[in-house]
């Protein structure tokens, strides 16, 4: 092969890999995202969450054995400590805050067993829980979670404190959709769980709020928000990422309020705009008034007249497989992979027969 082909194959290969990693990365402000994540941490977990967590539990039944190790990523906002308790009450439960923590605020928790580990991604230790150390009254810390020194930003991979490979069941509820890179966030996860173990998660769709983007839309006011991922492209970067048998599932739920003001500000309490093409400025009371008329008109058509919002939600599920070395003139395999590799092996190469204590005679 020539070497001027050579070199147009593999720049094509490096352009079309830049090409699906700019896809699978969402057009959203990652700051703005953050932000209204830890916001929504002051509060208690949003009804609706509550509600999906109460759902997604219900597909618990598609496992094999009961988890004894389970990971609760982005517990506090997912709402599911008490069907995880209920539902996976032998297992140890390990609750995980992915988002920065209110300054000042205690971490609720009142449903979780005695033999709850917490681990706060805005630190690299594990700990058993209660306020992080207050910030002085001067401190921007305290006004701005945004602001902190560097050296109290979360870091790079405040998870890393985590068992590598221990859980056998992945729990994230309603998180996902705050978060700017899905395929990182299902990279990390596929390494925290065991071989064979189950990812189950939760996470808005692009059927959200449709109504809601359709208003915008005519009145000219920008994007409503920033936009979900397709549960087929959610599927995609899961086997991408090295998880093995996705399925993929979807349903979309209609909430109703008895007025415009009450729908915002539910929706306030689920989120905020983080949305690229969104308006650059502050929105004022007036144009408040003409959102809520415009909402209003919107379900007039209705027969009870009631506000009505669409959120489709999406349910996946995804299993570890068995590490596989790749077949290519260099190959790199993490040692934790490799290990495992090596004992799958060799307990495939011991007959049954031959091991001690299986009761076996001699022949």
């Amino acid at each position: 092969m020539p070497a001027g082909t050579s070199a147009r194959i593999v720049a094509g290969a490096l352009e079309q890999a830049a090409a699906a990693r700019a896809a699978a990365t969402r057009p959203v402000d990652a700051q703005a995202l953050a932000r209204h994540a830890s916001r929504l941490m002051a509060q208690p977990a949003p009804w609706l969450h509550e509600e999906v967590a109460r759902r997604m539990a219900e597909r618990l039944s598609i496992l094999k054995r009961p988890p004894t190790h389970v990971v609760d990523w982005g517990a506090h906002l997912g709402g599911s400590a008490s069907v995880l308790t209920g539902a996976c009450a032998p297992a140890k439960r390990q609750a995980v805050e992915v988002f920065a923590w209110p300054v000042g605020l205690a971490r609720p928790d009142p449903l979780a067993p005695a033999g709850v580990v917490t681990a706060r991604a805005a630190g690299s230790s594990m700990h058993a829980g209660g306020p992080p150390a207050a910030a002085p009254w001067w401190s921007p810390r305290r006004w701005w979670p945004g602001a902190a020194p560097a050296e109290q930003q979360p870091l790079a991979r405040p998870e890393s404190s985590l068992p590598e490979g221990a859980a056998d069941l992945l729990w994230s509820n309603m998180v996902l959709h705050h978060l700017a890179d899905p395929p990182a966030a299902f990279a990390r996860w596929l390494g925290l769980l065991a071989v064979d173990g189950v990812l189950m998660f939760s996470t808005l769709g692009p059927g959200t709020l449709e109504t809601l983007r359709r208003l915008y839309a005519q009145h000219g006011w920008g994007t409503a928000h920033a936009p979900f991922v397709d549960m087929h492209d959610l599927g995609d970067q899961l086997v991408q990422a090295g998880f093995a048998d996705p399925v993929m599932d979807q349903e979309v739920l209609t909430l109703t309020w008895a007025t415009p003001a009450e729908a915002l500000r539910e929706l306030r309490q689920l989120g905020g705009n983080a949305g690229l093409q969104r308006h650059p400025g502050l929105r004022t009371p007036r144009w408040r008034a003409r959102l809520q008329a415009a909402l209003a008109a919107a379900s007039a058509a209705a027969a009870d007249g009631r506000v009505r919002l669409e959120f489709e939600v999406i349910y996946g599920h995804a299993v570890r497989p068995p590490p596989r070395a790749t077949v290519a003139a260099e190959t790199s395999v993490p040692l934790a992979d490799l290990r495992r590799m090596l004992r799958a092996r060799a307990g495939a190469a011991v007959p049954r027969g031959d091991r001690v204590g299986d009761g076996a005679e001699p022949g």
